[in-house]
């Protein structure tokens, strides 16, 4: 049966059936369209999808905009939130978010809805992708279910765990020349993989040995981001003390040509993976008595940072005698992305509103309409802040502070302007970028780049 599969992909006679069309969804759907697969995107959300037929996409998706369109009227892609059934042999990629697991609810509880709802369909011959993010032993979870309906894995069913990578706004590496690990229950899937592949990163797939080494590596790979996160920002709070430059301490260690790897201070690390893979890693060690210290050190250190910038410009403010009060620029977790999931900025706005700072927020991302979407992604009972369409001098007068917290790209020269012209009393920035300036008047803080005692 999986043989069969096996020549239909490689004729692109079979349909592709892509589950979440959110960061990584999307742009596999659209380059598996334009590249004459027939593929459904499913979607649970309708105003995704609704959004998506009108042809609006977001920022971070307009470099598809033009493939995408292509797609939809070539009749490649279609975009529902009723998964289709069909008698023919079908291939699943799964490309839902995965929760942080907690005692309601476990990580893989959308894979699992949508590996059931596939089911519901399926005949012997198809073929299941995970490329979410899962827990160590969820590809096993999923054998299982898949087996309760009758089906062999490996013989006439195949699975894969072929979990994402993508770096939004990354110009270097992108969806098509990033390699992927991959693990196959079978050599049939395996080539069902590549022909699958081929039009996404020309098959440079890394197969392993098994679906946990698989879940090991894709958790181990946000494990090691989070511990370097979290090692130079905990640096740069020592390099405060000492009053010294932490940005200067890692450009001389870079200059090591072996061992080392730099990184760099921000508020802390945010989005969807890198604050919830490692957990996965944490609590499979728990299930063998064993502490992943360093990990739970490490996201320790993670949610500490926006408190200790909160309680910097607090320090800093009442030392100059200014009013407790703050812009904060830069709201995504990342620069020059939309995406707001978890992001640093949301805790620093927790603890200045503990402090009793009056707060506005700046991020040219930022969509009023997506506030309620906001305040659920980053655990927030009110958005009881103002949010600013601009940083004119007019609006800066009412304010002490402009914290830095994500660099984006727009307002990168009015940010330096305000520098320059000492629009403002003082400028905290988290990311170490600004250089100073003499001739400005403006104060300029920067985390792990001055002295603070508290």
């Amino acid at each position: 049966m999986l043989q069969l599969t096996s020549q239909k992909t490689k004729s692109k006679n079979i349909e592709i059936h892509i589950f979440g069309l959110g960061y990584v969804g999307l742009p596999l759907a659209v380059r598996l369209a334009i590249s004459n697969w027939n593929v459904i995107g499913i979607d649970v959300n309708s105003q995704r999808i609704e959004r998506l037929k009108q042809n609006n996409l977001m920022e971070s998706e307009l470099i598809l905009k033009k493939e995408f369109i292509e797609s939809l009227n070539q009749g490649r892609l279609t975009l529902t939130t009723e998964l289709p059934k069909i008698t023919d042999n079908k291939i699943g990629i799964i490309c839902v978010p995965t929760p942080v697991p907690d005692n309601n609810q476990s990580s893989s509880i959308f894979v699992e809805d949508v590996t059931k709802k596939f089911l519901e369909s399926s005949k012997k011959g198809d073929v299941i992708i995970i490329e979410s993010s899962v827990e160590v032993g969820t590809t096993d979870k999923i054998k299982k279910i898949i087996e309760l309906k009758g089906y062999k894995i490996g013989e006439n069913f195949g699975l894969a765990f072929c979990p994402e990578r993508i770096d939004p706004q990354n110009k270097k590496w992108n969806l098509e020349n990033i390699p992927r690990i991959i693990y196959c229950s079978d050599d049939n899937t395996f080539e069902i993989c590549k022909s699958i592949y081929q039009n996404v990163n020309n098959s440079n797939l890394v197969r392993v040995s098994s679906s946990i080494t698989a879940e090991i590596v894709k958790s181990f790979e946000n494990a090691f981001r989070l511990v370097n996160i979290s090692l130079v920002n905990e640096l740069a709070i020592l390099c405060d003390k000492l009053g010294i430059n932490v940005s200067e301490v890692i450009q001389a260690a870079s200059t090591k040509p072996f061992g080392f790897m730099p990184f760099y201070t921000g508020a802390g690390a945010g989005g969807h993976c890198i604050p919830k893979d490692p957990t996965f890693l944490i609590n499979s060690s728990k299930k063998f008595g064993h502490q992943f210290s360093i990990i739970e050190d490490a996201l320790k250190v993670n949610s500490f940072i926006p408190k200790y910038i909160a309680k910097s410009i607090e320090n800093l403010l009442v030392q100059k005698d200014l009013a407790k009060s703050v812009i904060i620029s830069g709201m995504s977790y990342k620069p020059d992305i939309e995406d707001m999931r978890d992001s640093p900025s949301f805790k620093i706005v927790k603890e200045l509103t503990k402090l009793g700072f009056a707060i506005a927020v700046h991020d040219p991302h930022l969509k009023k309409d997506l506030i309620p979407k906001y305040l659920i992604e980053n655990k927030m009972k009110e958005f009881n802040f103002t949010i600013l369409e601009d940083l004119d001098e007019k609006i800066l007068q009412d304010y002490s502070c402009l914290c830095i917290v994500q660099h984006h790209t727009k307002p990168k020269l009015r940010i330096e302007e305000i520098y320059q012209k000492s629009l403002i009393p003082v400028i905290f920035d988290c990311q170490n970028q600004i250089q100073k300036d003499p001739k400005s008047h403006t104060i300029l803080k920067s985390f792990g780049g001055q002295n603070y005692s508290f």
